[in-house]
């Protein structure tokens, strides 16, 4: 799935695990490929992906039949996009079945119809599959919702699941614990697009029409009457407006970046939180990424003080290759020495924040030099560069142009902290250089 906001469904049913698994199964099965539609899913896979077929299908639970607790995924790659974990805990007293399910783009919610096929499978699955709580609406809100921790513990949340109204979604069903919890009769009086009681005793809501319309303020509106009704303890007013402040959050933001940081900070965007991507966009936009200053005038350049050039070179170069061996099993591209590998090596060492996972003796009498030689040969290699080799690493240049570049000086710059490989970073230095070749 893309980096964009999707439609997020979680059920968690149970079923008789000592039926016959094609007879506890069938139901789904009739209803997904009842109300599916356009986002039906083309593909299912266990150990290995075949297109889908009923036969595809317990073909690839064959392949988990070993599996206390198997997972089939379902999908499909086209839009509209759909991916479908379906996992059974058959060891549990009765059987749990879970199902995860994503589609993309989100704004294929936007109409009436597939909404309403979406809320009949669910409904159709709450019916055969007995449920305690389940919900569908935007991952990305549900993500600013704290779902599904809502600011408790994980081993908290895992103990006790849903065992309270945390949030109103889209669509939700709730369980016969949970309607006794909160009062049938008012859960049946909540003020929703639609309200109804299910043969088992389950309650199908639905605050709004339109699954994609989240953000709108007639969506939010009905969102905090729902959640207030059903909690009256709750104020409205502070309700609503932490709804309001959710859409601030989701707001879309367009990326101001500065072309010499863009590739990098586009990259590291899509380790972004859904939830959060707006809003770090909007920090970057902010953020004055410093001009490299790590370079000479032609004319001051420092000549080469080393006796053997051709040896100093094959230093630099083994150096370079050092980063490769450090590199290569997380960072493939690292074996071409490409431009684009700097901006793959600058997000690993963020990833794994290597300035503070390292001890210091490493970082400066290993890595620097390390970054600071491979950054030299892709820009020899690619800019045209040339060595101007020097006794001291810090001292020694690249010349690019009416520039010489000083890379073990930019490499030393990178590795002081987390905040400074965006701030030094390999992509920016080697960007600028390119940009000031002439």
């Amino acid at each position: 799935m893309s980096r964009a906001d999707s439609l997020y469904l979680r059920f968690d049913g149970t079923y008789d695990a000592k039926a016959k698994l094609e007879h506890a199964l069938e139901p789904f099965l009739q209803a997904l490929e009842q109300h599916a539609g356009e986002w039906m899913p083309s593909h299912v896979k266990g150990k290995r992906r075949r297109s889908y077929s009923r036969a595809a299908f317990w073909k690839a639970f064959q392949d988990k039949a070993d599996n206390n607790v198997p997972t089939l995924y379902l999908e499909r790659p086209t839009e509209p996009a759909v991916s479908l974990d379906l996992t059974l805990f058959r060891e549990e007293a009765p059987g749990e079945l879970r199902v995860i399910l994503r589609a993309q783009p989100f704004s294929f919610l936007a109409r009436e119809a597939p909404c309403c096929d979406l809320v009949e499978l669910v409904r159709a699955w709450a019916c055969h599959y007995p449920v305690s709580h389940s919900f569908a609406g935007s991952y990305a809100d549900s993500l600013l919702a704290d779902s599904p921790g809502f600011g408790r513990d994980i081993q908290t949340s895992i103990r006790d699941g849903f065992d309270r109204l945390y949030e109103v979604f889209w669509l939700n069903v709730f369980g016969p614990q949970l309607v006794n919890l909160l009062g049938r009769e008012r859960l049946l009086s909540t003020p929703a697009h639609r309200v109804e009681e299910l043969p088992n005793g389950s309650v199908l809501l639905v605050p709004w029409p339109i699954a994609a319309h989240f953000t709108h303020p007639e969506a939010r509106l009905a969102q905090a009457r729902a959640f207030v009704h059903l909690r009256p303890e709750l104020d409205f007013d502070t309700v609503l407006r932490s709804l309001q402040e959710r859409n601030a959050t989701l707001a879309p933001v367009e990326p101001r970046f500065h072309p010499d940081v863009a590739p990098l900070l586009l990259r590291l965007l899509d380790r972004t939180s859904i939830s959060q991507r707006q809003r770090q966009i909007a920090e970057f936009n902010a953020y004055p990424f410093p001009e490299p200053d790590e370079w000479l005038p032609l004319n001051a350049t420092l000549p080469s003080d080393v006796p053997d050039t051709h040896k100093a070179l094959e230093h630099y170069s083994l150096m370079a290759e050092s980063l490769v061996a450090i590199l290569h099993s997380e960072v493939p591209s690292i074996l071409q020495q490409s431009p684009e590998s700097l901006t793959d090596a600058d997000l690993d060492f963020w990833t794994w924040s290597f300035p503070e996972r390292f001890d210091r003796d490493q970082i400066d009498g290993r890595l620097v030099p390390a970054i600071g030689a491979y950054l030299g040969e892709v820009m020899v290699k690619h800019l045209g560069g040339q060595w101007i080799a020097r006794k001291k690493l810090e001292e020694s240049q690249v010349r690019v142009g009416s520039r010489v570049w000083l890379p073990f000086v930019r490499a030393h710059k990178s590795m002081r902290s987390r905040q400074s490989l965006l701030d030094f970073s390999l992509t920016q230095f080697y960007r600028a250089a390119q940009r000031h070749r002439g």
